[in-house]
């Protein structure tokens, strides 16, 4: 038969193991504050195990492994959840999760001063640890808060089975099931349940890094997605959503529209006042361009001084009622500049995906860039709107025809 000492020196072991997994995690990723809730949780868990293990060791009064050791384990299992809650950004409720460790402390003095009874201080020790652990449940499981990863799943999963072993070790408790128990020895059945305890509350806390490495490597692949200048998709977004964009609306027949636009004079602006106020140019270009551009549009920077939007569900009259809005937002900007600022224009390409583009965004982008160059020779700071539904585009692009029939739109 399994001791209690035996037992709780495993639980405490690995709770001080997740301790310093968790501290090193937290200082090397200061930005992920859970981590720190969860450090505090598995040290204050490690305490909690070295108090119970009094009962074991000395002659001492019950109510200080039993009171204060499982306290310092509900506290833990507090901190625990709300990491969980400051993963997922809500603040944590400190409120209720002491209120629920004041219930438990209370009813484990009650059930040892009072009305001596294990079953009973298991099974408020059960309650108590499974209310708190249930409020991490919802939280994994939904999606607004981006959870259903595998490690919001995991982590879930394993909260519900914490849930189900408290319940079946507290009416195994309180039926008497495996013998009686005493202040030191367990019987075998509740012996085996706290093994199972043990196993799930470190999975548990596996999941949680899971969970982490989950956050981690969906940061990395959206700072593989996103320019580092402008804080907008890089090209390598661009061509991902385009081609998206166009097996859409190869298998539903319903347009989309590109804009691609390119910066007038920015070389000038580099070479004049210096590449750190061409940065700013581009920052403020697209605060601006932003601001013009529905939920849903994407703005990308393909390279330099040159961008492209994507417009979903955009026929080409839109996309250039949406060009004509940024190249009045760009005019009312340089109106406002003071003498010797530095003004931004630009000149604005307009394609529409046709059926005859089918699933080849880089013809898409072709022909808006055939509309952007005529904008540029046509006097720049305004746009151009290129029709590709024409016989050209299956193989190849007809580029005279294309830039004739974009000069006839032009704005």
């Amino acid at each position: 038969m399994l001791s209690v000492p035996t037992l709780f020196t495993v639980f405490d072991v690995n709770f001080l193991a997740l301790g310093v997994v968790w501290a090193y995690v937290a200082r090397s990723y200061p930005n992920l504050h859970a981590a720190r809730y969860w450090a505090a949780a598995a040290f204050t868990a490690a305490i909690g195990m070295v108090v119970s293990l009094l009962r074991s060791l000395v002659e001492i009064d019950p109510l200080v492994p039993i009171v204060l050791g499982n306290g310092m384990l509900l506290i833990a299992t507090s901190l625990a959840v709300m990491g969980v809650s400051r993963f997922y950004d809500r603040p944590p409720n400190w409120r209720w999760e002491f209120a629920l460790i004041a219930v438990g402390v209370v009813g484990l003095a009650i059930f040892t001063v009072w009305h001596d009874s294990i079953a009973m201080r298991i099974a408020v020790y059960a309650v108590v640890q499974s209310i708190s652990v249930a409020g991490t449940i919802p939280l994994s499981l939904s999606r607004s808060n981006g959870g259903r990863t595998a490690g919001s799943y995991l982590s879930a999963t394993l909260a519900v089975l914490v849930i189900v072993a408290h319940t079946v070790r507290s009416l195994c408790g309180l039926l008497e099931s495996g013998g009686t128990m005493g202040f030191v020895e367990l019987n075998q059945v509740q012996a085996v349940l706290l093994l199972v305890l043990v196993f799930l509350t470190m999975s548990w806390n596996f999941a949680f890094l899971v969970m982490a490495i989950d956050r981690l490597r969906d940061e990395v692949a959206e700072l593989a997605l996103v320019d580092d200048l402008t804080g907008v998709a890089n090209r390598r977004h661009l061509v991902q959503r385009l081609s998206e964009e166009c097996a859409l609306a190869h298998r539903t027949q319903k347009p989309f529209a590109l804009l691609a636009i390119d910066l007038d004079g920015f070389k000038e602006i580099n070479d004049g006042h210096g590449h750190a106020a061409g940065d700013d140019c581009l920052r403020h270009f697209t605060v601006m361009t932003q601001s013009k551009l529905r939920p849903g549009d994407l703005l990308a920077r393909s390279g330099g001084d040159e961008f492209c939007i994507v417009l979903p569900s955009t026929s080409v009259s839109e996309a250039a009622a949406i060009a004509h809005r940024i190249l009045d937002a760009c005019r009312a900007d340089a109106a406002a500049c003071m003498p010797g600022e530095v003004q931004i224009a630009a000149s604005i390409g307009v394609a529409q995906w046709q059926s005859r583009i089918g699933q080849y965004p880089e013809r898409l982008i072709a022909a808006a860039d055939q509309a952007l160059y005529v904008a540029k020779n046509d006097g720049k700071n305004r746009y151009a709107v290129c029709d590709v539904d024409s016989p050209s585009m299956a193989p190849e692009i007809d580029m005279d025809a294309m830039i004739d029939r974009a000069r006839s739109s032009a704005a």
